[in-house]
């Protein structure tokens, strides 16, 4: 991180530096019309404003390696086990600040990675909450970015909650399967992270 400020510092510092000396090159000739000169102060705010973007595009991978470090890496995923318990809204927003999703299987290897990664990291946790939801229109299940899931792995007679379970569980014990759930239960979670 030390590293990214001191490359920043540097090209800010170059960039001011050769502004500053085109700028006085410009006053002593006064061959350069006003409008040149905003044309190259526009220019000077275009590159700072690409600097900053480099920096937080690398600022967000650095984030996702640590998050990686700390959780599992499954293809262009990572993900990160939660410490406690929080109801469906709350795992959400807690997974959104460390910028992912609730968790959100789109296949069987995803499940199976899942499964395997929850066994881990959640030793004796039965089931844990899916970044899936039917709040909106009963019986029509959603990710948390309102796109429709088209991978479904309901276990047996599953749903059943109807109006009153609107929120989706991952159970370990039935290999992977899911089921609905009361949104306002306090369960563990996976936070998800999609790596660039």
């Amino acid at each position: 991180m030390a590293r990214i400020g001191l490359i920043i510092c540097i090209l800010v510092i170059s960039l001011l530096l050769d502004q500053t000396s085109s700028h006085t090159s410009k006053l002593k000739s006064r061959k350069h019309s006003k409008r040149r000169v905003k044309e190259k102060d526009g220019d000077l705010k275009s590159q700072v404003e690409k600097l900053w973007r480099e920096v937080n595009a690398l600022k967000e991978i650095q984030a996702l390696q640590t998050v990686c470090l700390r959780g599992t890496k499954f293809h262009k995923k990572c993900y990160l086990a939660s410490e406690g318990l929080k109801h469906f809204h709350e795992a959400n927003e807690d997974c959104i600040s460390k910028g992912g999703t609730l968790v959100v299987p789109r296949n069987s290897d995803e499940t199976n990675a899942l499964r395997d990664y929850g066994k881990r990291s959640l030793p004796g946790v039965n089931d844990f909450w899916l970044g899936i939801n039917d709040m909106a229109t009963e019986g029509k299940f959603l990710d948390v970015n309102g796109l429709a899931v088209s991978f479904l792995n309901w276990d047996r007679a599953q749903p059943n909650g109807g109006k009153r379970e609107n929120c989706v569980l991952f159970s370990q014990s039935a290999q992977g399967k899911w089921s609905d759930e009361a949104c306002r239960s306090s369960k563990r979670y996976i936070c998800e992270f999609t790596i660039p």
